[in-house]
């Protein structure tokens, strides 16, 4: 299982509106876009997505761009690769009566695996992340005499 390319900046745009969040200052996909790396236009398709959904929420005008449309404490992770991914697709639903025991085994082995995944993204919130985020700041800076 690996973090798709899109869920991944997804996250890394979303975290920064979380961590200015308080400030109720829009950013614009350009700002997001230059600091992570993001190509704008493939962005604008994900905020869209993510706008859709009710996670974002756009503000027109020359000040404008994009806001969390909720807390950052209600919004997981799971919230958001669902938006992007869609449902998972678990191998051991897909013709179950047609199956070889093995292909079974290996399917409700695989379930357990998106369950648990599941699991840990439906845990953690984009306030945990920035959160973390700020541990790591932390614990990386150095002071000097």
């Amino acid at each position: 299982m690996e973090l798709s390319c899109k869920s991944q900046y997804a996250l890394l745009a979303l975290l920064e509106l979380a961590a200015h969040y308080r400030e109720g200052e829009p950013r614009q996909i350009r700002q997001i876009a230059s600091q992570h790396n993001i190509p704008d236009r493939y962005l604008e398709q994900l905020l869209a997505t993510l706008k859709r959904s009710g996670l974002v929420r756009s503000q027109r005008g020359a000040k404008g761009g994009y806001l969390l449309a909720k807390e950052p404490s209600q919004i997981t992770l799971f919230d958001v690769v669902v938006c992007l991914e869609g449902p998972s697709n678990s191998a051991s639903n897909r013709n179950g009566h047609d199956k070889s025991l093995e292909s079974r085994v290996v399917g409700e082995v695989w379930q357990e695996a998106s369950e648990m995944a599941n699991s840990i993204l439906q845990k953690y919130t984009l306030k945990d992340l920035c959160e973390k985020l700020d541990a790591l700041r932390q614990t990386n800076l150095m002071y000097y005499i």
